[in-house]
């Protein structure tokens, strides 16, 4: 399972707004975690070769779409595929309103409070994962926690858009 993985990780948000500092530390924390650990498999599609990862991901949003751009380790292409990102859009909202409001919330709120909208921020983030899964499907093969932390990568690009 070591080779189905991803390697290496590239944001292209070029043309967006600079992130707030929340924002820039999700970004980071996403990125440092899914490096470290992650199952990313590309599937063999109709007697296509695939070649074996670990794989070199670019994710973008290009003309509305949600953009994987996939390379073997050896920088040769492996795929590309394009995800509608009209899916999204109700949970990335969601997500970020009640990002904010945890990170209002850690400013000025008891310890107990922090926890009931930490927790409805994680079941906000298992919805993301969770559809990012079913769009994935076919196209490639990622578990829950990977799924999690590209969904935050998506809405990290989602900010600017």
């Amino acid at each position: 399972m070591e080779m189905s993985r991803i390697a290496q990780i590239e944001l292209d948000d070029r043309n967006l707004p600079p992130p707030t500092p929340e924002i820039e530390q999700e970004r980071r924390v996403a990125l440092f975690d899914l490096l470290e650990e992650n199952s990313f498999t590309l599937p063999r599609r109709d007697d296509r070769v695939v070649p074996d990862g670990p794989y070199k991901v670019g994710l973008s949003i290009r003309e509305k779409r949600l953009v994987f751009d996939i390379l073997s380790e050896r920088d040769e292409p492996a795929t590309q595929f394009l995800l509608s990102l009209g899916p999204f859009r109700q949970v990335v909202k969601d997500y970020f309103a009640i990002c904010k409001s945890y990170f209002d919330a850690v400013k000025n709120l008891p310890p107990a409070q922090i926890e009931t909208i930490d927790m409805a921020r994680r079941g906000i983030h298992d919805e993301g994962a969770r559809i990012l899964i079913e769009r994935l499907d076919g196209k490639a093969i990622v578990d829950h926690d990977t799924a999690r932390r590209l969904f935050t990568l998506v809405c990290v690009l989602h900010f600017g858009g």
